[in-house]
């Protein structure tokens, strides 16, 4: 029986209804959902705190912010720049630092000088929209003060400084 089987040709297409062949599955939907499940969306935008008093020196500031939403965030994006009347002066760069927590000291910066702050977020899915910007002021430097005109008798004494800030300054507090 053997041999006459294998004498036998042998058809070896396999029949399959014409709708089964056509049927195409469409699965952007579940990857949608596969996709969906997997990413986390990207941050809302840092509310930056205005400036705390004691928050800076004459070459740094402490700059702080917060976020009103439970968001994923891996770190922070704080840029600044000098705020300046003149529109394309070199010490108008934009400079970046990035952070870890919600706040930073920004250093190397000019004393009495305003600058020009904002905050993004950053996760795996993008960056945030920026925060307000706000504007933060390094403190003056001490005055200089001019020992050659210094003048004193019994019950009081003459002593004359002046300062040594670009910008003017509010007020002196003299400490004896």
């Amino acid at each position: 029986r053997l041999e006459e089987s294998l004498k036998k040709e042998v058809d070896l297409k396999l029949s399959t209804l014409p709708e089964f062949e056509e049927r195409v599955i469409d699965f952007s939907e579940v990857e949608q959902l596969m996709n969906s499940i997997n990413t986390i969306p990207a941050p809302c935008a840092p509310v930056i705190n205005p400036q705390a008093p004691n928050a800076a020196t004459g070459t740094s500031l402490r700059v702080c912010w917060g976020l009103f939403s439970d968001d994923t965030v891996e770190c922070y994006q704080l840029c600044y720049k000098p705020v300046s009347n003149e529109r394309h002066s070199d010490d108008q760069a934009e400079h970046t630092l990035k952070a870890k927590e919600t706040y930073c000291t920004i250093t190397n910066l000019l004393p009495n000088t305003q600058y020009e702050i904002w905050v993004s977020a950053l996760n795996a899915s993008g960056i945030s929209p920026p925060s307000e910007r706000a504007v933060y002021v390094t403190a003056p430097s001490p005055p200089m003060i001019k020992s050659k005109k210094i003048r004193s008798c019994e019950n009081a004494a003459l002593v004359c400084w002046e300062s040594r800030d670009i910008n003017p300054v509010d007020s002196y507090m003299v400490e004896l």
